[in-house]
Parts: C-alpha cells; structure tokens; sequence
C-alpha cells in the first residue's frame, strides 16, 4: 500500500480545559464531543443588526479571540466534525482535506485533544488516540501546536493552516497512512558489520529512511504495519524521505552494507553534539567511501543534503581555476587590495586588511577576497562553473550515492555574482560531503564520487569528472592548502593533526545572520573531511575543530 517515493488514534466521559472554559467530553459513536460552558460564539463575534454595515476588526488578537477560535477548531476535530474543523481554519478546503484523511487513510479514531497554555497567538496540544488496520491497534501520542490569525477580509480570527497542525512531521502537500508499508525495513550496516541505528547514532535517522526508500524491496525484506508521512510534491517535501511515525506490525528486515566507519561515525556525533547547528561529512579519497556523517539537527541531514554558500573555502575551487589560467601562481606576488570594485560592487577583506606585495600562497593562507576577485575582468562568466563540473565533478545533478544528497551548484552569473562566485557567495550553494569531495579530489588528484553504499550493490553508476588538473596545477593547489593549514587561517585548528595534511577556512554571511556560517575543509593522508556552523562565525574557530577532531580519530 503507497509506494514510497524519493529524495531519502469512544472513549469515556473525560474533563478537558480550553482557554480556561471547563469542557466535558461526552463519548459518543467513534469520537468524543466537547459540552462546553461560555457565553461566546465559535468566533467571539456577536450579531449585528441587518441595518448596520459590519465593522472590520483589526489589530493584535486577543485572548479570546485566540482560546475561542482553538476550542472551536479543537472541539470539531475531536468530535469528528471535519467540514467545521475546517472552517474554523484559513484553508478550508485543504484543512478538510487532511482531516479527512487522517480517518480515512491514517486509520487513527479515539481521539483526545488536550489543549496547553497559550504563548500569544499560539496555542500548544497534546494528542492522543489509537491507529486501528484489520485486527491491529496501537496507541499514539504526540504534541503539535496551532497558530491564531485574523482574516484580512473581515477580521475574523482562524487557524492558521498548515500540515503542521496535524502532527509536526507533516510539511504541506504531505499525508498520513496507515497499511501495509509499501517497502519493507531494512537493517543497515557498518562497515564492520555491526548495527546503525538511531539510538546509537543520533544523526542517521533520515539516512536510515533514504537506505530503506532505495534498498527495501532489493534487500529481501517483508513489509510490516505502519502509520507513515508519504510526502507529496512540494518545495519542502521534495527532497525528503516518507517517515514512518508507528509501527503497528513489524516486518521482516533485509540487509544493506554501508561505508560507514563506526569508530569516525561516533566520532562526528560527538563532535557536532558540541556545537549547534553543526555539520560533518568524511570521505576516503581514494576510493570516495563516506566514512562518517552527523548533523547537531538531526531532522535533517544537512550533512548531504544542505545548499549553503560555502564562502572561502571555495577558493579551492577558484584557486585551481587561477592556477590553470596562468593568472596566479604560488610563489609570485599577487594583488590583495583593501578593496576591488567588480559590476559596480564594492568587495572588501575581512577587517579591510591588505597584503602589500605578498604572493598568491599568502593570499590563499589568509584569505583574501580581493586577490581571487581582482582576477574576475579576466574571466568568462562560466569559467568556475567548468571548472567546478569538469575537474570536481560538482553541479551536474548525477550523484548517486545510495540515498538522496544534493551535489552542489556554481551556476553561471555575470558581473557582480561572477564576483561573488570566486568566493563561495552569490549563487554558489555546498554541502559538508560536497566540500569534503572538494578536499579529496585536491589529495588524490582525480575527482571520485562519495558514496554510501557500494555501487557493486546495484550497479548503479557513479558520477566522474570529464578531466583532471594537470601536475603543476595540483602540486601548487596541494601547497597552497598545505600551507593555510600550517601558517595560515587554519593553523590553530589543525595543530596536532600530522601527516600530509591541508586545509581552507571559509566564512559565509547570509542575510538576515548576525554572523556567517563557519565552514571548514580539510584532508590528511587518506582522509578528507568538511564542516559547517551555521551562524557561527568564523570557519577556522567554529568548524575548523570538528574537522579537525575528526582526521585525528582517523588515526
């Protein structure tokens, strides 16, 4: 029942409180009915006279407003009365829609609404009910939350509808089901052979969901009883897994082998507990085998699937483009100005610091915005984005990893977002694995796709690069990332790590952040890894540890 699509509840008479109004529900035939004590209408309006134009409220929602228009919403959701739940909402048809189905296809009946204290506009809930298929029932409790507005039109104070309402794992579009799963579990593995689960690993949760989309069926399992999410076809759903929420029945698991290294793993998970809004990806260079994956958020697996700007460390990138071009080299001078005007922009340094006569290594070292931008009059305007496809095999859309990832962007811009190209801003969006891949190809010289499960599994094809730098181009890139990591903006980070090492920092402001998002690129012998913290700061203080951390547990 319901394939799975990619990326990755009568009960007895029972006292209630909304808004401070004693409520009493009353069991009746399959859903519970409030009796409840007040005086207002089910939207605090009271009736004009029919001589007498309607007055428009406007301004901040009161008290009232907002308790009343959620014991009406709550009251009819609980007692099975889907089309007023649904008027009492800003969306009506789309609320009826997934009340309805919340019956029907989710199969979840008893229902018990328990309204919490509000916080202004927002009232809290706690549900309870019992998920029903054939012969098998199970309870099921959580918390959701529903916002109060008042209707432009007329003023009339609603819910503000979103899938949310429902249970908060729903984005709009989504669903709920109950049946037969359409794919079957799957048990995931370790390099090692031992057991990846979410109590151990706190971060693989929608890596687990994303093995058991593409490997359920292939793997020999069997299919159990579950209330799952099915996502439906909506910017916010589109890159997301179906996630199971129950588990009436369980199924019969087939087995997938991963890359995951545990030791790395449960490295990165301890890593990223340290620091909010954290992530990490490694890789091998020479084989492109992830070895370890984590995310402080474990909601969402930003480790693969982020599109952030990743700042400076794309210098790598652009540094390897200068080098090819003749219009840098390592050891001779090389311009970093206070400031370079490009398509009418005005690019600065951090602190609007300068290097006067230094050479492009030390520009690298320091990260100097001026030095890469000062080149782009001498450019095309989809020079990095070749450069990025070609040689780093980034940007085309044709990973395929095992489970869903995003494979990065560096689109064709002109003018000032050319500008803002060269250093990891404008239009260019990365993900940790994608920088970790862009550390790795500098190690190992040839671009080899990052995967989570062998390719030998499936046969699925891996994506390659169309070329690969010349000797001198990579010898120079190895000794400018060789370099930072040594005397330059990742020293501090990186002291102690040992081998042959390199590394970038990077620092990505965004809009509407007080700071920029960390970020952070490494190698060591064999191992290459990246990391961002979003609005954390800068790379070398806020990443640059977890990185760090991570190619010392490498051994």
């Amino acid at each position: 029942m319901g394939n799975r699509r990619r990326v990755a509840e009568r009960g007895k008479t029972r006292p209630a409180v909304i808004g401070g109004l004693i409520a009493v529900v009353v069991g009746g035939a399959g859903a519970g009915a409030y009796a409840l004590y007040g005086g207002a209408s089910a939207d605090g309006t009271r009736a004009a006279s029919t001589d007498q134009k309607p007055e428009v409220k406007t301004g901040p929602l009161s008290a009232t407003e907002v308790t009343t228009t959620a014991k009406s919403f709550l009251t009819a959701w609980q007692s099975g009365k889907v089309t007023e739940a649904a008027a009492a909402t800003d969306d009506s048809a789309a609320a009826k829609s997934l009340l309805t189905g919340y019956t029907k296809d989710a199969r979840i009946k008893d229902v018990t609404l328990t309204p919490g204290t509000p916080a202004g506009d927002k009232v809290p809930f706690s549900v309870k009910a019992t998920v029903s298929y054939k012969d098998t029932e199970k309870p099921l409790a959580y918390d959701s939350a529903l916002t109060v507005v008042r209707r432009t039109s007329d003023g009339k104070p609603l819910v503000d509808w979103h899938s949310t309402v429902v249970h908060p794992d729903l984005k709009d579009g989504d669903k709920l089901v109950t049946g037969e799963a359409g794919t079957p579990p799957v048990k995931a593995l370790d390099r090692d052979g031992g057991e990846l689960t979410k109590k151990k690993y706190a971060s693989l949760g929608p890596v687990l969901d994303g093995l058991r989309e593409k490997y359920g069926k292939q793997a020999g399992g069997k299919a159990g009883i579950e209330l799952r999410v099915e996502r439906g076809k909506s910017a916010e759903s589109d890159d997301l897994s179906d996630k199971t929420l129950l588990e009436l029945s369980k199924g019969t698991p087939g087995t997938v082998k991963t890359t995951l290294d545990p030791a790395l793993q449960a490295a990165a998970e301890k890593q990223v507990a340290k620091k909010a809004r954290s992530s990490v990806a490694m890789v091998r260079p020479s084989t492109g085998e992830i070895l370890a994956a984590a995310n402080a958020s474990p909601g969402f697996n930003t480790a693969f699937q982020g599109s952030l700007a990743p700042g400076s460390t794309m210098k790598v990138i652009t540094a390897s483009l200068l080098l090819e071009k003749d219009l840098a080299s390592a050891d001779k001078k090389h311009p970093c100005p206070k400031y370079f005007t490009y398509g009418h922009w005005k690019f600065q340094n951090d602190k609007k610091f300068e290097i006067k006569d230094g050479t492009f290594k030390a520009s690298f070292a320091r990260s100097c915005n001026t030095a890469f931008i000062s080149q782009a009059p001498k450019l095309k305007d989809d020079d990095l984005t070749k450069q990025a496809q070609q040689v780093f095999g980034l940007g085309l859309n044709n990973w395929a990893i095992g489970v869903p990832s995003f494979d990065g962007a560096v689109p064709v811009q002109s003018a000032a977002q050319m500008g803002a190209s060269l250093i990891g801003q404008g239009g260019v969006r990365m993900n940790p694995l994608n920088m970790a891949s862009v550390s790795a190809t500098v190690k190992s010289g040839t671009f080899r796709q990052p995967y989570l499960v062998s390719p030998d599994v499936d046969g699925r094809k891996l994506a390659t690069a169309s070329r690969k730098m010349s000797a001198g181009t990579l010898s120079q890139l190895r000794e400018l990332m060789s370099y930072t990591a040594d005397y330059g903006t990742a020293a501090e980070a990186m002291a102690g790590v040992g081998g042959d090492a390199g590394a970038k920092t990077g620092s990505a402001e965004v809009d509407g952040q007080k700071k920029p998002n960390g970020w952070f690129t490494a190698y060591r012998d064999d191992l290459a890894a990246a990391g961002v913290v979003q609005q954390g700061g800068h790379g070398g203080e806020t990443a640059g540890p977890i990185v760090a951390a991570l190619l010392k547990a490498g051994g």
